[in-house]
């Protein structure tokens, strides 16, 4: 079962690429969805929209660390509740 937070990158990524929601979770590999850097930028963009929140994605490390759905769900989740 997957959580709100997870159930929603999930819903954007199937925007965003038109992959198939009931195939994807937490553990999917982003390069296996074929996302490419324009298409997480724009991901990554409507979730710091959605959530008032700035993903630091200046730095090559940052974009090496977002390798799985799990990955960007935990980002922007710690960013979040550090908000709070």
């Amino acid at each position: 079962m997957t959580d709100t937070l997870a159930a929603e990158v999930i819903e954007l990524i199937k925007t965003h690429t038109g992959a198939d929601a009931d195939k994807i979770t937490t553990a999917t590999e982003l390069d296996t969805l074929g996302i490419h850097s324009l298409e997480l930028t724009e991901i990554i963009f409507d979730l710091e929209e959605r959530h008032g929140i700035e993903i630091e994605m200046n730095t090559v490390e940052a974009w090496n660390n977002l390798k799985t759905i799990g990955d960007i769900v935990t980002a922007v989740r710690l960013l979040i509740d550090k908000k709070s």
